[in-house]
């Protein structure tokens, strides 16, 4: 049989966009996802993008036994692990959900892939390891400080994955720092759908647009950046998705440990990407500026040059097509996968 990719999480935002990429260059997936943040309609709408070329388990990934079942099922060479909670503020209120959920995901896939003597893994980690950022752009060789309970269960497991590959150098291990993913498939049929109030910038600003929210409150704008708002660096969901086809390369090809951003290597403002939306979407989106959030940084963007050097790799679309896919997401499906 051909050798197959696991995916966990792959239900999730960044899971399907990922899934469709991995499909569509001819690789063989298994999806495990227990739903609990995603929908099952997204397993429909990926068939009408890719056929049937993909098979689906709903199970938690802290369940040891459906791990094995799919390792003995299926002939899993690789692993792409997504599966976790990704709230910032609702880490600060559930701490030990959080650690539960992210870390003991982690802990159980790995054990498991080591029973099935699957050893090439590549992790979903996040740019909050760097905390509050020394400079900008962000190398990898930046201070690692998460600030809140959620960045601190990706650098716990990052922590983990070096340490089993200087334990055991069999593994191979691509730990990939995501900045900011936004935007959605060109073909609209697969996007960004939070469950209750988004806790990131684009979706809310996309529910604005379509009339679900009355508006945008734009947390301080006395920050000393150009126009005093937040910075950040925005990448297109599907480029991300290159991002991991691009590090499983690498890993069979080199065998070779990584650790990379993951962004476009540039800053854009709240107002930036505000006001460029209402521009490509041709409506204004009502705002109102409010008072900073706590522990909000003024700007954070990714050096991306070691991707470039190691992976080949480069974010390619824009702010305006980031903004031109999430619109199309989100005025076709007005209410995410209930629509």
């Amino acid at each position: 049989m051909t050798p197959c990719i696991l995916i966990t999480g792959g239900a999730g935002y960044i899971g399907s966009h990922t899934a469709v990429t991995l499909m569509e260059a001819g690789h063989r997936v298994v999806i495990i996802d227990n739903l609990c943040n995603s929908s099952p309609r997204v397993l429909d709408r990926l068939r009408r993008l890719c056929g049937n070329s993909f098979e689906f388990v709903q199970a938690d990934v802290r369940d040891g036994a459906a791990l094995d079942a799919i390792f003995t099922q299926h002939p899993v060479n690789s692993v792409i692990h997504f599966a976790g909670l990704k709230a910032v503020g609702e880490s600060m209120a559930q701490p030990l959900r959080y650690f539960d959920n992210n870390v003991g995901s982690t802990i159980s896939l790995l054990q498991a892939m080591d029973r099935a003597d699957v050893r090439r893994i590549v992790f979903s980690s996040s740019a909050t390891v760097y905390g509050d950022p020394q400079q900008v752009p962000i190398p990898e060789t930046a201070p690692l400080k998460a600030t809140n309970p959620y960045g601190r269960t990706k650098l716990i497991c990052e922590d983990m994955l070096r340490d089993l590959q200087c334990a055991d150098p069999r593994w191979q291990v691509a730990i990939l720092r995501y900045f900011n993913p936004v935007g959605a498939h060109p073909s609209g049929l697969i996007g960004e759908a939070p469950s209750g109030v988004p806790n990131n910038l684009m979706p809310y600003i996309t529910q604005v647009a379509v009339g679900q929210r009355d508006y945008l409150s734009i947390f301080g704008n006395d920050y000393p950046t150009p126009d005093g708002t937040g910075v950040r660096d925005y990448i297109h969901v599907m480029d991300l998705a290159r991002g991991h086809l691009a590090a499983l390369d690498h890993l069979a090809n080199e065998q070779q440990s990584i650790t990379v951003n993951l962004g476009t290597g540039y800053g854009v403002s709240v107002k930036q990407l505000v006001d460029t939306f209402s521009r490509v979407a041709g409506r204004p989106i009502a705002h109102r500026h409010v008072a900073r959030r706590s522990g909000d940084v003024a700007a954070c963007y990714a050096d991306t040059s070691l991707a470039r050097t190691i992976l080949g790799w480069q974010a390619e679309h824009d702010i305006a097509r980031m903004c031109e896919d999430a619109w199309r997401w989100q005025s076709i499906n007005p209410t995410g996968y209930a629509s």
